[in-house]
């Protein structure tokens, strides 16, 4: 129960629909207990005027006893009846108590498992599958819910009713009683063992249906490259493997589980017989009647669910366990980029990288080193690079989705970590290498960093990103529905998409990682001459392998594996015939080719 204490929070701020429902669940007990009593007083006055009636054969007194004898017999029918209503009555507000507290714990719980990975830095999200995440938030939650909910509830009404029901047993016959209850050592010893077993196997299922699940979130993300390679029946037999898997894990389980119920019962039932043999010879010996051993064997029935269940619900709780263990695991993982001060300001757009060395935590890999630059607000520069020579890098850090080791970012003269982590990054716009749209409306799309959506700023932010023309073409407009991850849409729309959406805030700081590489040079020359407004008073940071990016910006530095190797303007660089020189000569010759071939 060690990692289940983390929700006793929840179960503290539920208190009052926990203690309602502990009430009910005793009202509830006592009203299964006394119909016992009853049937053994009707017992009793059948067995004790029996021989009356019979006495009184062929008298008219027989006619009017009988009256009164059968009224009795009816009446405690009738309290038996209306106690099983009343009992029937308090077990819904059992369940409209301890059940809907389940549900608001399952509630919380994934509202703060989701905040909590929105908190967590990008490396949290390299390390780990999206299948295990979802897994988390959705089956972990789900069986800590069992646990909150029905594992609880059954637990009160064991615990209750035993509390309630052995005093008034031995208060009938001591004898009878240690008889009855002979064989539920063997049961609870028996449910220790083999909820160890349930522990460990619990577990096993848990990591198999975080591996399937991860497998499936991946076929279908990339199903256009399933299917453009002809890979379905491979991607079906592995689906199939970890399907074999996991069914096997809960074939293990269910065969241990099945154990539960033929002990129990075959339990239950060796109670109910002791019982009898006990009882009768209590009765021989005049010592109890008819009634107490009929009475005796209702209260051993009704020791049949709960006692039944304490299998159910010990499996319940060890489940839950294993599960809160894991989501105490990423609840743990407390995040790394944290706001020194919580500055919030609004900032000039000041950028100045000062001897910094990055290296990626999740992976080792060296990606800047010791590289220094200063952009001055309302300047734009220019990132040139090939292929991994840390471009990326460089915009990733300024919008602080990493933080530095070693040498140090300001923004406006200020450590970037002392700014508030909202405050900051709402006056960036950042538009990322890999386009990620949501499965909506294109004008929800663009107006994702709006506070509230504004049509006209959504109009000429597309107008800006030369994407109006396109959305226009739509048969309904900023209203079409893009599908998952903007699959409807081109990459070039998509990533005009992207720079809409980055651009409609009106940022102090506006960075485009490669964000033109999935263009065309007429659509781009098209972009880069509305950028020219837009960068007009704002610091701006273009990232690009495409020299052609560069032309307009007031400084251009040149990375090459980690390293800046040239610095200075378009016309500098070129003069200077290095790497810079290369790499446009090159750039200009394919391009030349290309309309050459068109």
């Amino acid at each position: 129960m060690k990692e289940l204490k983390y929700l006793n929070k929840y179960l503290l701020k539920y208190k009052r629909l926990i203690l309602l429902g502990t009430l009910f669940v005793i009202i509830s007990n006592a009203f299964q207990i006394i119909p016992a009593q009853l049937v053994r007083h009707s017992i009793n006055l059948v067995t004790d005027n029996i021989s009356i009636y019979r006495a009184l054969e062929g008298l008219s007194l027989q006619r009017d006893f009988f009256k009164v004898f059968a009224f009795g017999i009816l009446l405690y029918a009738g309290l038996i009846l209306l106690m099983a209503l009343l009992r029937g009555f308090f077990l819904y507000l059992v369940r409209q108590t301890l059940i809907v507290m389940s549900r608001h714990v399952e509630f919380d719980l994934k509202n703060e498992i989701f905040q909590h990975y929105q908190a967590l830095p990008l490396s949290f999200y390299r390390r780990n599958n999206t299948g295990d995440l979802m897994n988390r938030i959705s089956e972990d939650v789900s069986r800590v819910r069992m646990y909150l909910g029905p594992a609880i509830m059954y637990g009160l009404q064991l615990i209750t009713l035993f509390m309630m029901l052995i005093p008034v047993m031995f208060s009938i016959s001591t004898t009878l009683t240690l008889y009855a209850l002979i064989p539920l050592p063997l049961l609870s010893i028996s449910i220790y063992f083999v909820n160890n077993i349930i522990e460990r196997r619990s577990e096993q299922i848990q990591k198999s249906q975080s591996r399937l699940s991860t497998f499936v979130q991946e076929a279908f993300s990339g199903i256009r490259v399933l299917k453009s390679f002809n890979r379905e029946n491979e991607s079906l037999r592995k689906f199939e493997l970890e399907s074999d898997e996991y069914k096997r894990q809960s074939l293990k389980l269910t065969k241990v589980q099945a154990l539960f119920f033929p002990i129990i019962m075959g339990l239950i039932g060796l109670s109910t017989i002791l019982t009898i043999y006990a009882g009768s010879i209590e009765v021989i010996s005049g010592n109890l009647t008819l009634g107490n051993i009929a009475e005796f064997i209702i209260y051993v029935n009704l020791l049949t669910w709960p006692v039944t269940s304490l299998g159910y619900t010990s499996s319940l709780v060890h489940r839950a366990e294993a599960s809160q263990k894991r989501i105490n695991e990423f609840l743990k993982t407390q995040p790394t980029i944290v706001s020194e001060k919580n500055l919030e300001k609004e900032i000039q757009g000041k950028i100045e990288f000062r001897n910094v060395t990055f290296i990626y935590p999740d992976t080792g890999i060296t990606a800047l080193k010791n590289i220094s630059f200063t952009v001055n607000p309302g300047e734009s520069l220019a990132i040139i690079g090939t292929t991994g020579s840390g471009k990326s890098t460089v915009s990733a850090l300024a919008a602080r989705l990493y933080d530095v080791r070693e040498g140090e970012i300001l923004i406006d003269d200020i450590p970037i970590s002392h700014y508030s982590l909202h405050g900051l990054r709402k006056q960036i716009g950042y538009v990322p290498q890999d386009v990620f749209l949501f499965s909506d409306t294109i004008a929800n799309n663009i107006s994702f960093g709006l506070e509230e959506a504004d049509e006209p700023k959504i109009i000429q932010a597309a107008r800006d990103a030369d994407v109006y023309t396109n959305i226009m073409a739509f048969p309904q407009g900023f209203n079409t529905r893009v599908g998952e991850r903007g699959i409807t849409l081109s990459g070039g729309q998509k990533q005009r998409v992207s720079i809409a959406r980055a651009i409609v805030h009106n940022p102090k700081i506006l960075m485009l990682d490669d964000a033109l590489s999935a263009v065309d040079t007429k659509t781009e020359n098209n972009i880069l001459n509305s950028l020219k407004r837009i960068m007009l008073g704002r610091t701006t940071i273009i990232v690009s392998h495409r020299v052609s990016s560069a032309k307009m910006v007031n400084k251009i530095i040149v990375l090459v594996d980690g390293n800046i190797v040239e610095e200075g303007t378009h016309e500098s660089l070129l003069a200077a015939k290095g790497f810079y020189k290369e790499l446009y000569d090159k750039q200009t010759a394919t391009d030349e080719l290309q309309v050459a071939e068109e």
